[in-house]
């Protein structure tokens, strides 16, 4: 069974020092706008601190294939996480939850 999930936090900001406060296990991830709550990001996934510090926040850019990396403009994002047992408890978890907001949009439009 899955465990509650965590309180919003800002997305960190690497410029600033900011560190990213995750399990180190599988789990569900939700990643989403500020300002608006417009999802950015969701997934099951085998390591929750991995899967958010590398999440793709930002284009990539020719330079960056020449060993440098082009500054990132991130856009204002807050994160949470959901620890699971096992990656199948988290897979089975988020499949439960697309499946309850495809059926809540469907009534909704």
């Amino acid at each position: 069974m899955i465990a509650t999930w965590s309180e919003w936090k800002r997305y960190p900001k690497a410029a600033r020092g900011e560190r990213l406060e995750a399990p180190i296990g599988p789990g569900i991830y939700e990643v989403r706008h500020a300002s608006s709550g417009a999802l950015f990001a969701f997934g099951a996934v085998d390591n929750l601190a991995h899967a958010l510090s590398s999440l793709n926040t930002g284009p990539k850019s020719f330079i960056s294939w020449f060993g440098r990396r082009a500054p990132v403009t991130l856009p204002d994002l807050e994160y949470r996480t959901c620890a699971t047992a096992t990656r199948e408890d988290a897979k089975r978890a988020a499949d439960r939850m697309v499946g309850r907001r495809e059926a809540f949009m469907s009534h909704v439009a």
